[in-house]
C-alpha cells in the first residue's frame, strides 16, 4: 500500500521526492496541436486551389475554344480586350456556347476564387505578425475575389447582351485586367508574410529582448 507525501516525509526528511507525475505526459501541448491542425488544412486548402486554377484555366477555358473557332476565352486574356474581340467572339459563339461558358462561370469560376480567397487569408493569417501589417496583405486576395466574381457576371452580360456596347466591353476587359494583377498582388503578398516572419531577428533585438 503506498504511502502518503507526509508519511513518506515523516520517513525520509524535506529530501523526499515525490513520484513524478505522469497523467499528461502523452497529450501534447494545445498550442502545438492547434499549429499542426492549422498546417494540415493550409496543406490541403493549397492543394485545392492549384487543382481548381489547373482544371479551370488550362482544363476547361481552354476547351471552350473548341466552341468558339480557336478564340481565347476573355478570361484568359491577361492584357485584356477590345469591343471588336468580343464581337467577333459573339459571333462565333452560338447560344449554347455562351451558356457554356456562362455554366462555367458559376461553377468552377466561382468556387476557384472562392477557395483561392480562404487559402491566401489563411496564409497570411498564420505567417503576417501584426494586425495592421495583415490587414494590409489581406487586402490583395479580398479584392481578387471580389473582381473576379464580379468579372464573371461581367463577361456574361457583354457577351449576352442584345445589343454590345463599349462600356460593357470596357468594364468587362479592365475587371479582367485587374483581376490577374489582384492575383499576382495576392502571390506577392503571401511570399511577403512567409519570408518576413522566417527572417531572422537582429543581434539589437535579441539583446534587447534577454534585457
Amino acid at each position: 500500500m503506498g504511502k502518503t507525501p507526509a508519511q513518506r516525509a515523516a520517513k525520509h526528511g524535506e529530501n523526499a521526492v515525490a513520484p513524478p507525475h505522469t497523467a499528461n505526459m502523452a497529450t501534447p501541448p494545445s498550442g502545438q496541436q492547434a499549429k499542426s491542425n492549422a498546417n494540415l488544412i493550409l496543406v490541403a486548402a493549397v492543394a485545392t486551389t492549384l487543382f481548381m486554377f489547373f482544371y479551370l484555366h488550362l482544363l476547361v477555358l481552354d476547351q471552350m475554344t473548341q466552341l468558339s473557332g480557336g478564340m481565347a476565352m476573355p478570361d484568359s486574356l491577361v492584357g485584356g480586350y477590345s469591343l471588336e474581340y468580343l464581337a467577333d467572339l459573339r459571333s462565333v459563339m452560338d447560344a449554347d456556347a455562351l451558356g457554356q461558358l456562362s455554366y462555367v462561370h458559376k461553377t468552377a469560376g466561382t468556387i476557384f476564387p472562392l477557395i483561392f480567397g480562404f487559402t491566401w487569408l489563411l496564409i497570411i493569417g498564420l505567417n503576417a505578425r501584426g494586425r495592421v501589417k495583415r490587414w494590409i496583405l489581406w487586402a490583395a486576395p479580398i479584392l481578387f475575389v471580389i473582381v473576379d466574381l464580379w468579372e464573371n457576371v461581367a463577361i456574361d452580360a457583354a457577351l449576352g447582351a442584345d445589343t454590345l456596347t463599349s462600356a460593357d466591353a470596357t468594364l468587362a476587359s479592365a475587371l479582367t485586367i485587374a483581376r490577374w494583377i489582384l492575383f499576382a498582388l495576392s502571390l506577392l503578398a503571401s511570399l511577403v508574410a512567409v519570408f518576413s516572419k522566417r527572417r531572422p531577428r537582429s543581434a539589437d533585438s535579441q539583446a534587447s529582448t534577454k534585457a
